[in-house]
């Protein structure tokens, strides 16, 4: 029982080894040709660089939306659960975490990450 255990282990990891391997060798391209790598811009030359620093706002925003959207996602279920919970837990468990959004709201407030131009 073991040992076909350990045999079976030991095939799967071997298969799993082999289709990595296929795909570093496959997807590697072999030649990197200036003129694809370049932006196109209907044959001219680029006037700029398309590589242009990207803004921390932006990015920090988008961490601030998914973060709240989480957690608002994990507040649509407490409201079904009051059904099936002692109330006394419900509101202690419910108080605690809205208080620990509106403490992670007044950081971002008070650290100037909501104040969009400055």
């Amino acid at each position: 029982m073991i040992l076909s255990i350990l045999t079976m282990s030991l095939i799967i990891m071997m298969i799993s080894m082999l289709v990595m391997l296929m795909a570093s060798m496959l997807s590697k391209k072999t030649l990197v040709d200036r003129e694809k790598s370049s932006p196109f811009e209907c044959g001219f030359d680029p006037k700029s660089s398309s590589r242009l620093p990207f803004s921390l706002r932006f990015f920090l925003i988008t961490i601030i939306f998914l973060i709240f959207d989480v957690e608002i996602a994990l507040i649509l279920p407490i409201i079904y659960i009051i059904k099936f919970s002692n109330l006394f837990m419900w509101t202690t468990t419910s108080i605690i975490f809205i208080m620990i959004l509106l403490i992670g709201l007044y950081h971002e407030w008070n650290q100037g990450m909501l104040n969009w131009s400055k």
